[in-house]
């Protein structure tokens, strides 16, 4: 069953990318008290993830918290080492990346996709949602391929 808007989210170990190196959290820790603006990709590194999901993400970083965002957070099936350096790559200061190595957090989602046809094995699909206090104010899934409704762009649109 797919989350949905009002619904808690799941209680789940992800592994926040520092400096200093990996640290475990808590999802129910880590989204309580504080409204956070969540997008998930299918990879970093990808092309349409790279090229503009990201970007988007850290060029509307300061829009975002003028609508009441208190943090910014990208997700993804990969490891801590890798969303790490995406984000020194192509990121900022201003994104969180909390790495989704075994897709157990897509998959309590309920989000999702089978990316084995280019041998990327059981990925998280492509969304964005606003997480107030740990509650899903918003969603917005994706559909295969595309790439709208996830956007930050969008996203500042529907706050």
């Amino acid at each position: 069953m797919t989350i949905a808007v009002g619904d808690k989210l799941p209680d789940v170990k992800l592994v926040k990318a520092t400096d200093a190196g990996p640290e475990a959290v808590q999802s129910a820790d880590y989204f309580a008290g504080k409204r956070v603006a969540l997008f998930s990709v299918p990879g970093a590194f990808t092309p349409t993830c790279s090229a503009k999901h990201l970007p988007g993400f850290v060029d509307h970083a300061a829009d975002l918290k003028a609508k009441g965002i208190d943090e910014i957070v990208g997700t993804a099936v990969n490891d801590p080492f890798v969303m790490g350096a995406w984000n020194k790559a192509s990121g900022s200061g201003d994104i969180t990346m909390l790495a989704d190595g075994n897709g157990d957090f897509a998959e309590a989602l309920g989000l999702t996709m089978d990316g084995s046809a280019f041998g990327l094995g059981k990925r998280g699909q492509r969304f964005s949602m606003v997480i107030n206090d740990g509650i899903v104010e918003q969603l917005h899934v994706e559909g295969p391929g595309e790439f709208k409704v996830s956007s930050a762009e969008y996203l500042i649109e529907q706050l």
